[in-house]
């Protein structure tokens, strides 16, 4: 149970594995005035930089479980280095079946609703593990403007128009799944950037190391065609951000 490796070799120098800023993070942890000793539940954590930067800053308590074993470690180690491994503790495991053991007061899923098989079922995931009152955090993209053609679509992703909402579409949602909308930081070019761009250096970095590898025709093909095909369709139509949610 892990990770294709050409995703840890992608994202090898991320921290965060979303197009979202360490400054982005930090506002929207300060947006949610989240009380000390709050516990979280955060399903597919990456690396666990919202649950570690959020316990040395907030005083936050919680759990993050990932199904990449190397994210997990890399997690770890940074609770480690932050000071607050007695805070936070990581779980490599199937998030899409993870129910807390006690009702927490932020349940999250930032970028992964794919482990509830779409954003309702990961709201309904996230619903078993949340206490009354609490906070939902559901990282999702949306459409920034209408695709023109499968074509977009596709570039962007996606198999069909209706796999994203646009962002009325997506707030739209939340409300009928019985939840407020009550903060949100939306990622913008620049941060689509930072996190598509870095992706194309580790890989042509680790394609030059490892010419030989069994992987190598296959990031020497991502390299060949991702660029183009994120600044023609992605970059364009494709926002993305962090929403909070709140059951009425």
């Amino acid at each position: 149970m892990d990770l294709p490796r050409i995703f840890t070799i992608r994202e090898s120098s991320h921290r965060i594995h979303n197009p979202f800023s360490p400054d982005k993070l930090a506002a929207l942890g300060r947006a949610l005035h989240l009380p000390p000793g709050t516990r979280a539940l955060d399903l597919a954590c990456g690396s666990g930089e919202m649950l570690c930067t959020w316990a040395r800053d907030h005083g936050i308590t919680g759990t993050g479980v990932d199904i990449s074993s190397v994210s997990v470690a890399q997690a770890r180690a940074r609770a480690v280095a932050l000071g607050v491994d007695g805070r936070v503790a990581f779980v490599h495991g199937d998030a899409s079946g993870h129910v807390a053991e006690e009702p927490v007061g932020l349940a999250a899923c930032v970028g992964a609703t794919w482990i509830g098989g779409g954003l309702a079922g990961t709201v309904g995931l996230l619903r078993r593990s949340l206490a009354p009152g609490g906070l939902m955090l559901i990282g999702e993209p949306f459409w920034r403007q209408e695709p023109p053609d499968q074509e977009t679509v596709e570039g962007c992703q996606a198999h069909a128009r209706d796999d994203f909402g646009t962002l009325p579409e997506l707030v739209g949602t939340f409300g009928a799944l019985g939840y407020d909308l009550v903060e949100m930081v939306l990622a913008g070019p620049d941060d689509w950037d930072r996190y598509r761009a870095a992706q194309w250096l580790n890989l042509r970095r680790w394609l030059d190391a490892n010419p030989e590898d069994e992987l190598a025709a296959e990031v020497r093909a991502e390299l060949d065609t991702e660029p183009i095909r994120f600044i023609r369709y992605q970059r364009e139509y494709l926002g993305w951000g962090v929403f909070a949610l709140m059951a009425r």
